[in-house]
Formats: C-alpha cells, structure tokens, sequence
C-alpha cells in the first residue's frame, strides 16, 4: 500500500475533533502521489462529506472549469483542504481543527512533494501566508524551499460574489508559466555525495 493510502486511511479513523463523530465520511484528499501542483482548500462542505471526495460540489465543479482553462484535468493535481471533516453547517473551520488537522497535511505534502502550492481561501492561505490579506495578496506567489506557494481565492467566493469571478480565473492563467520557471530553476541540494563507493 502506497505511503498516501496508508495516511488516507490514518485520516479515516482520526476522532480528535468533537465533530469527527458528525461527520458521514473524513474527506482526506485525492490526486497522485507525484503531483506536481497541490490545491489545499478550507474544510468539506455536505458533498464532501458524502462522498468523501473534496471539492465535488458546485466549488469543485468550478475548480474543474478552471483546471480545463490550463489544460489541466483533477487527476493531474493533488486536491485537499487544511482539514478533513466537514464542520457543521458548513461554519468555518475553528483554530483547534486546524491544529488538530495540521499533521495530516505536513505528511500529505511531505509524500507528494509538490513543486506548486495553490492555497484556495482565507484559512489555506493563512498557513503559509500568516498575517496577510486575501485580497492584497492573491495571484501573487513566492519560493521558499523549492516550492512555489500561490495564494488564490476559495471558487466557492465567486459563487457567492460574481465580481471575484474574473480575478480567480485571471490568477488560475499564471500557474503554468510559474510552474515553467520553477522547473527551470535548478534546484539547490546538497553536495553530491559519490565518493562513498572508492572508500575502503
């Protein structure tokens, strides 16, 4: 079983939150293992939940739309959110939860090890851009650590707000052309070690 399934399935059991005893199914993510671009959201709504599938109502149906108008399909991404049950009705996630909820992304990205991190929404931004805003800072992305993290607004905000819609689909255009140069940017590792087969 891969390392992604058997954290999948970590995630399944987890009852650390009081509302993991709500919850009709844990939503931890899906995508393949070697995903070059993850897109983390905010918590599962109802269809999540059901599902246990993230984004896969009216939002995920626009992260589609969006994902086609790069060329892209959501089997070539990695899709998840900061945590893995949905609150109840749908409220936004509390500190606890996100804490509670934060190892099991550390691992996630620690497996995929993505080039790209698009943070969807106010909370997912939150976690890797502390203490900035949404609307300053969207369609803006910075290297750290040889990961690219862009900051992009949740799809479910132009759902709500039509005027959002153009600005989400403007940012969603810049990833390819980011994700090119991150490509061709050498990556800065450590020495290589080689001489240990001449040893003694």
């Amino acid at each position: 079983m891969s390392a992604l399934s058997e954290l999948n399935k970590e995630i399944a059991h987890c009852q650390r939150c009081e509302i993991a005893k709500h919850r009709i199914k844990a939503v931890p993510g899906e995508g393949p293992e070697d995903a070059e671009i993850m897109f983390i959201g905010e918590a599962p709504g109802w269809h999540e939940d059901q599902q246990g599938r993230p984004f896969v109502g009216p939002a995920g149906q626009f992260l589609d739309q969006l994902l086609a108008s790069i060329g892209l399909k959501r089997e070539h991404v990695y899709i998840t959110n900061v945590i893995k049950t949905r609150p109840p009705g749908n409220r936004d996630p509390l500190p606890i939860e996100i804490r509670n909820c934060e190892e099991w992304l550390e691992r996630q990205i620690e497996i995929i090890c993505p080039k790209m991190i698009v943070s969807l929404g106010r909370y997912s931004m939150a976690k890797f851009f502390p203490g900035k805003s949404i609307s300053k800072i969207h369609g803006t992305a910075q290297k750290r650590d040889n990961i690219i993290y862009y900051a992009m607004y949740h799809p479910a905000a132009a759902l709500h707000q039509q005027s959002l819609r153009q600005a989400i689909e403007a940012d969603m255009r810049k990833i390819p052309a980011l994700l090119a140069e991150a490509k061709s940017m050498p990556e800065t590792e450590p020495e290589p070690q080689q001489l240990s087969m001449f040893e003694d």
